[in-house]
């Protein structure tokens, strides 16, 4: 009898076999503790296969990263309907940012530990993802700024120009940043916290953001105490 010929599996998908793999690993073990021997099983490869496709450990961990980092981005802009009020959007965008990292749990490890803290360029793989969020958080806070401000009649009757209202330019940039670091931070917790869904993350910080956003808004900033002479 001749041997029995075995379908072969297109490379495309053969590769998202052993990123599935390798995602899995890095996340729960750790870059350090991760081997390509535990990946190629996990993946159900022989470990030259591994190596032929992704050269090395260090090329397939910062392909990791750049899968989970795009995947987390697309997510986020899927989730932010253009049209709804701000309030909305920003929930909307919360949502999709909690559901999938508790979804892909092993891929926010990889990219919120892992990739962060075993130097460059994996460090700088996940900054330009988070560069990547934070400005688009950016532009959301300052488009429903304006458009606070344009519904608001009390604005320039109050001697405040509509422009000077409201959170932008490095304001806008700076709430951003304090938005997306409390998300990161939060989304750890939340994962590594029974019980605790993606719906109740979001409530969370949108309870504590929006309440702040909410007056800002609305040209209603807090003002600094005066220092002392």
């Amino acid at each position: 009898m001749g041997a029995v010929k075995t379908k072969r599996m297109p490379r495309a998908v053969r590769e998202q076999q052993m990123l599935d793999a390798a995602v899995r690993v890095f996340g729960r073990r750790g870059y350090t503790a991760a081997s390509m021997d535990e990946i190629a099983e996990l993946a159900g490869v022989s470990k030259p296969l591994v190596y032929l496709y992704l050269n090395s450990k260090e090329e397939l961990f910062t392909a990791c990263i750049r899968r989970e980092a795009r995947a987390l981005t697309e997510a986020v802009r899927a989730g932010v309907r253009p049209g709804l009020p701000a309030d909305r959007q920003l929930w909307e965008g919360l949502r999709a940012f909690f559901a999938h990292t508790a979804e892909h749990p092993d891929g926010w490890s990889v990219l919120h530990l892992q990739a962060r803290t075993h130097g460059e360029p994996f460090a700088a793989e996940a900054a330009a993802m988070r560069a990547e969020i934070v400005a688009f958080v950016t532009r959301l806070v300052a488009v429903a700024a304006r458009e606070a401000q344009s519904r608001s009649p009390g604005c320039v009757g109050a001697g405040k120009a509509p422009q000077d209202a409201g959170p932008a330019g490095h304001e806008a940039a700076g709430l951003a940043e304090a938005l997306v670091g409390a998300a990161e931070s939060l989304a750890a917790w939340a994962n590594a916290t029974p019980g605790v869904t993606a719906r109740q993350a979001a409530a969370t910080l949108m309870n504590v953001a929006w309440a702040g956003l909410g007056n800002l808004m609305r040209g209603q900033a807090w003002s600094a105490p005066a220092e002392p002479r």
